[in-house]
């Protein structure tokens, strides 16, 4: 279910199940959806007994993924940032999701505990916060987050300035990303 928009605090526009926007007044049920209240662009929802509120944009899903794809549900910190535990090439790894990062990005004292001869890879320059850095940029044989590990992946290693592994794009987008409250869920796409 998405929420499209509002009328005032009168009724909300919802996407349920991925259908056309429907137009749903407060106290109104349609499809197993009640809406309880809308209130400065945001729309309380009653689904299967349990009371949701949705901001505009914003995703909701009340059946856990019922398919075969590999998925992980990662939930947020105090600062709204999402970690992982995971692996590269087989080693352990922690993430901080980044969907800002190209690539997925390894500190080089991270790719030397992995055994990745990074200085092989192509050299760069990145610009950071913390001024222009020196970077190698190298294939991953295979990144697994959660029961979600695919192959054959861009990354960059950084040698000064960094502290944690990011999970770029180079990963991300092959997955789909869904978004409640304070959990993310990542699903395998192909």
């Amino acid at each position: 279910m998405q929420l499209i928009g509002t009328f005032g605090d009168q009724a909300a526009v919802l996407s349920i199940d991925g259908g056309a926007p429907k137009t749903v007044r407060v106290g109104q049920r349609v499809d197993g959806v009640s809406v309880v209240s809308v209130d400065k662009g945001h729309a309380t929802v009653l689904v299967e007994g349990k009371r949701r509120t949705l901001a505009p944009g914003a995703h909701y899903s009340s059946q856990t993924v019922q398919d075969s794809r590999q998925s992980v549900v990662l939930t947020a910190d105090a600062r709204g940032h999402f970690y992982s535990e995971g692996s590269v090439n087989g080693g352990a790894v922690r993430f901080l999701v980044d969907t800002g990062a190209t690539s997925v990005v390894l500190p080089a004292a991270d790719a030397q505990r992995l055994g990745l001869n990074f200085r092989q890879g192509k050299p760069g320059i990145l610009r950071t916060a913390n001024g222009l850095v020196p970077v190698w940029r190298v294939r991953l044989d295979t990144v697994k987050v959660g029961g979600i590990e695919l192959g054959n992946i861009d990354a960059t290693v950084v040698e000064q300035g960094l502290d944690i592994a990011l999970l770029g794009m180079s990963f991300l987008n092959r997955l789909e990303m869904r978004r409640d409250g304070d959990r993310m869920t990542l699903t395998r796409r192909f």
